[in-house]
């Protein structure tokens, strides 16, 4: 194990400028969910002058590549996932390889995730004669869009010839400095669902009440009442959000407007409660609405699950980053009821979701989702050789 880290310690010095211009280059070709085409042209091209076997389009511009180990002997599979789309954000970083496409930008970290796999599938191919069994590497599109690019790769049969006995994704975190990674165990983030509502009534003059159908007061009480979802109706010792953003009545001091919209997100971290609550909430809309002679429509596209890191593969993980980068290098991360759609990898495999920093010494590095963000590229070092000690250190024997 020891001779394994200095192994990819030599590996991944070697080629980390390699890694640096991958990023760089996805960086500055920033392309939405579900549009990586150009991203998967990269990548696979990649792969090519590796010649490391691939598949690819599946679940749309996804990708999984494989190095099957020369030892003999024990016949385990790893995966590692990365994700590949980016953002609709306007990026203000002053750098020679900002994004070249106006109103998109890698502002969540994806193209450190790709960066750093790609860099992972490369020193796992050169030491490939130091392990048996088999490494998966999942580049997977449209994460940060409904239904969820894994949810896609999963149905069109990712993992076919494969059976991972676990998946691990590593995700950037604005919250520690490049070199440290942090680890949670259970269910770490929650489920995510959309609620898009129309509230539809005939609407008039504001004088005139009697003669109407006030779609505005109307939707007011919608969201009164469904703030009584996360306080009267689940269960207390399960967290939960419920929150709307969007209340569009475009009326006018005297003008009630025949139709109002809201939208919103419901935020869990139990699926049971998830499935309770996706049923009682359209039936509060529903008998609002009534009450106040309007009618509605509700929209409720199938979301992302909770996502569970599994508590033995997450110990085994996190104590061969302890081993990699000794103890002051590893930390813990808090649960969050943001969401993420490796759930969809965490309901069918045994997972672990960890966090790698990608802030500077200074603590520098911009908001995720903000066009400000920025990592601390020796945060790549980190990425891509600990997915390869993990790898190696898994299937060595």
């Amino acid at each position: 194990m020891a001779n394994n880290a200095v192994m990819i310690r030599k590996e991944s010095e070697k080629i980390f400028t390699e890694i640096v211009g991958h990023y760089r280059y996805l960086h500055q070709h920033p392309e939405l969910s579900y549009k990586e085409e150009n991203t998967a042209r990269y990548i696979t091209e990649f792969l090519d002058i590796e010649k490391i076997p691939y598949r690819r389009n599946i679940g749309g511009y996804g990708i999984l590549a494989w190095v099957v180990g020369e030892k003999e002997g024990g016949g385990k599979t790893a995966a590692f996932v990365a994700d590949m789309d980016a953002l609709p954000v306007h990026e203000r970083n002053d750098v020679p390889y900002k994004s070249v496409t106006d109103g998109i930008m890698h502002a969540c970290g994806h193209d450190s995730h790709t960066a750093s796999l790609m860099g992972t599938a490369k020193i796992v191919n050169s030491l490939r004669s130091e392990f048996s069994g088999t490494v998966l590497f999942v580049f997977q599109p449209g994460e940060e869009q409904s239904p969820g690019g894994a949810a896609l790769m999963l149905k069109d049969g990712v993992f076919r010839d494969f059976n991972p006995d676990f998946v691990i994704k590593q995700h950037a975190y604005v919250d520690l400095p490049a070199g440290m990674v942090a680890f949670q165990t259970g269910t770490v983030m929650a489920s995510a669902d959309e609620i898009h509502i129309k509230v539809k009534g005939e609407g008039g003059h504001g004088a005139l009440p009697h003669e109407l159908n006030d779609t505005v007061l109307a939707a007011s009480n919608i969201l009164i009442a469904l703030q009584q979802v996360v306080s009267r109706r689940r269960n207390p010792f399960q967290p939960m959000t419920l929150s709307f953003g969007k209340f569009i009545a475009d009326g006018a001091t005297n003008v009630i407007p025949s139709e109002v919209v809201l939208a919103g997100s419901l935020r869990c971290m139990d699926e049971s409660e998830r499935q309770k609550m996706l049923g009682v909430i359209p039936q509060i809309i529903d008998s609002v609405s009534a009450a106040y002679g309007c009618s509605c429509e509700i929209v409720m596209p199938e979301g992302y699950p909770c996502t569970v890191s599994h508590a033995a593969v997450t110990e085994k993980v996190r104590s061969q980053a302890i081993e990699f980068l000794g103890e002051a290098g590893v930390s813990e991360y808090p649960v969050r009821m943001t969401a993420e759609d490796f759930g969809f990898f965490s309901q069918q495999y045994p997972c672990c979701f960890y966090r790698f920093g990608v802030a500077d010494r200074s603590g520098a590095c911009g908001k995720l989702h903000s066009s400000n963000f920025l990592i601390d590229e020796k945060a790549l070092l980190t990425a891509s050789s600990l997915f390869a000690f993990i790898a190696l250190d898994s299937l060595e024997r």
